[in-house]
């Protein structure tokens, strides 16, 4: 029975290689020259370094500059909320969403239903499942959740016939 998974996995090579990038022109640029504006990356997790909230937003742009540059969607970032550290520093500490989390799984199976496709859904941990008995309503699951499913970037791995 053909069937495919949809997922949504930041690639993690590319994202070290786009904050190295971001922390490069950060210690070059006039502007924050004797600031401490820095990203550091643990786990899946960004912080961000800067002397005030303008040079925060700053640090952000050259960021997200750096990600879309090295072809990493943006939508793959959290809110983070700015908190205040020693003295006149703040830190910004922004989750990367990786996964399809169980909601956003239940409403691709919902979204599936409702346009009545000839296909089976199933949530597997932080991936969906899709399975169905032609190929081209395969093709069609693709192009609805394309179409319809904009919080997070979206994957279609492991297509067999």
């Amino acid at each position: 029975m053909p069937s495919f998974d949809v997922a949504s996995e930041v690639n993690k090579v590319e994202l070290g290689n786009s904050i190295d990038q971001a922390n490069k022109e950060i210690t070059n640029r006039f502007d924050f020259k004797g600031s401490d504006a820095r990203v550091e990356l643990k786990e899946l997790e960004l912080t961000l370094y800067a002397d005030d909230d303008f040079k925060i937003s700053q640090v952000k742009d050259v960021l997200i500059n750096k990600m879309a540059k090295r072809s990493i969607d943006t939508r793959f970032l959290g809110e983070g909320a700015t908190h205040k550290i020693s003295g006149n520093k703040l830190k910004e500490v922004i989750t990367i969403k990786n996964g399809i989390s169980q909601d956003l799984g239940k409403k691709m199976n919902k979204l599936l239903k409702d346009n009545k496709l000839k296909v089976q859904s199933s949530i597997q941990g932080e991936i969906v499942r899709v399975t169905g008995a032609k190929r081209d309503d395969l093709q069609n699951a693709m192009s609805l959740l394309k179409k319809d499913i904009d919080e997070l970037p979206l994957q279609f791995i492991n297509f067999r016939d």
